[in-house]
C-alpha cells in the first residue's frame, strides 16, 4: 500500500507538469515560459521524491499519522499553486498578493490545529514534529532570506524527531524512516529556495499582472470540527514581572508574523501622522501637561459603543486515568493532587496547570508536564524520562530513581535529585533559569545552575563546544 501511494504520487505530479506544460499561450512563451515552468518541475520533483515517500510512511504507520500527512500534502498543493501563478504572472499589488497567500497560511494553521486537537494522541511527537516545522511553508512571504527561514523551522522539527527515534530505534524501522524522509522534505526545499528563489518568491517579468482569482479555494477542513483555541490562563500572580510572562505560543506568533507580513506596505495604514506641535521634544510645555492633546477620532478607536466582553470560559479540571495515561488538566491553586494507585506500564500527562501541586507515588513510565505555571512535581520512581516543556517557574523533586530529564522551552525549574538518582541525565534546550540541587550528607541541598551559554572553536580539524560563563 505504501509503495502504491507512492506511485499514486507520481503520477498526480506528473498530470500536474502536463497540464502546466499545456498552458495558454502555447510556445509564445519561448524561453523565458520555459524557465518560469522550471519553477515549478523543480518544485514538483520535491512533491515526487521526499514528500511522496513521507506520505507512503504516513500511510504505512496510519492513524492520526495519516491524517496530518494528508493536510500536509494539502499545504504542498497550495503552495504549488501559489508558485505556478508566480511564474506565468506578474507580481500584484500587497492586497491581492494578501489573497494568494491566503491558502497556504489557511493549510499551515490547519495542520498546527490538528495537533492541538490530538494532545493525547499516542503518536503525539510524530504530530508535533509536524506542526512545529509546517510553518516553513510560510517562506514565501520571507525576504530577503527565505532558506535560512525554512532551515530554522526544520531545526524546530528536531526535538520532537529526535524522540521518535528514540522511541522506535529499535522498534519499529518505519518510523525511522518517516523522520528521515520528512526531514528531507524541508532539506530539498531549502535546495529548491537556494536555486529559484533566494532573496524571496520570484515573479514573472512578462505576462499579466496575477489576480485575486488566481488563488484557489482554502483546503477543506478536516473531519470533524477543529475546537477553538483554548481559553488564556489566569493572570501570573504578583510575585512574576514581565520577564516571567507567558511567552509559549510559539505558533500563533508565527502565524501572526506570517500575517503581518501579508500586509505588505498595508501595515502602515492604521498608523496616524504626528504633526511638530504633538512631539514633546519640539515642544516641551507638553511634558507636564501630561502628553499631548488629542483631537477627533483616534487611529485605534472603534465607532461602535463599548460592550462587555463575554466571559471567559474556563475547562473543567481533570484528574483521571484514561488507559495507560493518568491526565491531570487545568488545576489552579490546588496544593494536594495525588496518584497513588500506580503501574509500571502507566504513564503521567500535566497539562496547564497553574499554583498547584502533584505528588505521583510508585513505580511509573513516564511523566510529561506541558504548559504548568509555578507548578510542583513530587514523584518516587520514573523508569523512562520526565520531560516538562513550555513550562513557567516549575519546581521537580525526585524521591526515587529517574534515568533522564527532559527540560524545553521553560524559563524557571528548579530539580532536586535524591541520592539515587545523581545519575540522572539532564538535557536542555532552549530553556533559562535552571537549577539542579545536589543532597548533602547533612539534608541540604546544594544548587547548581544549569549552563545556558556555550563557546564553540575550531580546532583544526572540528568543532568543540564548552560551557561558559554569562560575562559580566
Amino acid at each position: 500500500m505504501a509503495e502504491l501511494a507512492g506511485l499514486v504520487q507520481r503520477l498526480e505530479v506528473a498530470v500536474g507538469r502536463l497540464e502546466s506544460m499545456s498552458g495558454p499561450g502555447g510556445n509564445a512563451g519561448g524561453c523565458a515560459g520555459a524557465a518560469n515552468s522550471k519553477l515549478v518541475s523543480d518544485f514538483d520533483d520535491i512533491v515526487s521524491g521526499p514528500l511522496a515517500e513521507y506520505l507512503a510512511l504516513s500511510q504505512k504507520i496510519g492513524g492520526d499519522v495519516l491524517k496530518h500527512a494528508n493536510m500536509v500534502k494539502q499545504a504542498f498543493s497550495s503552495q504549488r499553486d501559489l508558485i505556478r501563478t508566480a511564474s506565468s504572472s506578474q507580481k500584484p499589488s500587497d492586497a491581492v498578493l494578501t489573497s494568494l497567500l491566503q491558502p497556504v497560511s489557511r493549510a499551515i494553521q490547519q495542520v498546527q490545529a490538528f495537533r492541538e486537537q490530538n494532545r493525547t494522541s499516542p503518536l503525539f511527537n510524530h504530530l508535533s514534529a509536524v506542526s512545529e516545522s509546517v510553518p516553513a511553508l510560510g517562506w514565501v512571504a520571507m525576504a530577503p532570506k527565505p532558506g535560512p527561514y525554512v532551515k530554522e523551522m526544520q531545526d524546530a522539527a528536531m526535538f520532537y524527531t529526535n524522540r521518535v527515534l528514540k522511541d522506535y530505534k529499535e522498534k519499529d524501522k518505519t518510523h525511522v524512516d518517516w523522520v528521515k524522509a520528512y526531514l528531507g522534505v524541508w532539506t530539498e526545499l531549502q535546495t529548491y529556495i537556494k536555486a529559484h528563489h533566494t532573496t524571496g518568491l520570484v515573479w514573472s517579468k512578462a505576462g499579466p499582472v496575477a489576480s485575486a482569482s488566481a488563488a484557489p479555494a482554502p483546503p477543506a477542513p478536516p473531519a470533524g470540527d477543529v475546537p477553538p483555541p483554548p481559553p488564556p490562563g489566569p493572570p501570573p500572580p504578583p510575585c512574576m514581572d514581565a520577564s516571567s510572562s507567558s511567552s509559549s505560543g510559539g505558533d500563533d506568533e508565527r502565524n501572526a508574523l506570517f500575517a503581518s507580513i501579508n500586509k505588505g506596505a498595508d501595515i502602515t495604514k492604521g498608523l496616524k501622522h504626528v504633526s511638530d506641535t504633538q512631539k514633546t521634544h519640539k515642544n516641551p510645555t507638553l511634558r507636564t501637561g501630561g502628553g499631548p492633546v488629542r483631537s477627533g477620532p483616534q487611529p485605534f478607536s472603534s465607532p461602535r459603543p463599548a460592550v462587555a466582553p463575554p466571559p471567559k470560559a474556563s475547562l473543567p479540571p481533570v484528574l483521571e486515568l484514561d488507559g495507560k495515561k493518568w491526565k491531570v488538566e487545568n488545576h489552579d491553586g490546588v496544593q494536594d493532587l495525588l496518584i497513588s494507585d500506580t503501574e509500571l506500564k502507566q504513564v503521567v500527562y500535566v497539562y496547564k496547570c497553574n499554583r498547584s501541586t502533584l505528588q505521583v507515588k510508585g513505580k511509573i513510565n513516564s511523566i510529561t508536564l506541558d504548559n504548568c505555571k509555578k507548578m510542583g512535581l513530587v514523584f518516587e520512581d520514573v523508569v523512562g524520562i520526565v520531560d516538562i516543556i513550555n513550562c513557567r517557574d516549575v519546581k521537580i523533586q525526585v524521591m526515587g530513581k529517574v534515568p533522564t530529564m527532559s527540560i524545553n522551552k521553560t524559563d524557571g525549574c528548579h530539580v532536586y535529585l535524591s541520592s539515587d538518582s545523581l545519575s540522572c541525565e539532564i538535557i536542555s534546550a532552549k530553556s533559562s533559569e535552571m537549577n539542579v540541587l545536589v543532597p548533602k550528607k547533612d539534608g541540604e541541598f546544594t544548587e547548581i545552575p544549569v549552563p545556558e551559554q556555550f563557546k564553540t572553536v575550531w580546532d583544526g580539524s572540528k568543532l568543540v563546544t564548552t560551557a561558559t560563563e554569562i560575562a559580566g
